[in-house]
């Protein structure tokens, strides 16, 4: 598969996909004869996995210390796991801040829905009593 089609697969641009092998955040691709990237399965799973957890806003640094890690194989399995738990640690207080952000919106709505709804209500009961002012003449 090459760059354009695993762009297109993944949602990204060529010249991210490009980037984040510069980078190190994918291992380097196999080229063709022609010099081409050509993408296999496992470099198909290295760009899901790194567009996965950028968009979870994991850094360019440990995801680069990861990837290069995992290059080097088993004996760095301790190492790449210490990296993914920060990681997962910085997800957690993420999540709970969005959750208590979501949380006061939620009551924010709530209440604009209350002030709503007491606006129609006065509307509402205006517009009647104004019919029935003129139904008695």
């Amino acid at each position: 598969m090459n760059i354009s089609e695993v762009a297109a697969t993944f949602n990204m641009t060529p010249a991210t996909i490009r980037y984040y092998e510069k980078e190190g955040l994918i291992p380097p691709i196999t080229r063709n004869e022609s010099g081409i990237r050509d993408f296999k399965e496992e470099d198909l799973n290295w760009v899901e996995f790194i567009k996965c957890m950028r968009d979870s806003g994991l850094s360019i640094d440990s995801l680069a210390k990861y990837s290069k890690l995992y290059q080097q194989g088993d004996a760095t399995l301790v190492e790449r796991k210490k990296i993914l738990i920060e990681e997962y640690k910085k997800m957690l207080e993420k999540q709970q801040l969005i959750n208590a952000t979501v949380a006061r919106l939620e009551t924010k709505l709530d209440n604009y829905d209350q002030m709503i709804q007491k606006c129609e209500q006065g509307i509402f009961s205006k517009t009647n009593k104004s019919v029935s002012e003129k139904v008695k003449v």
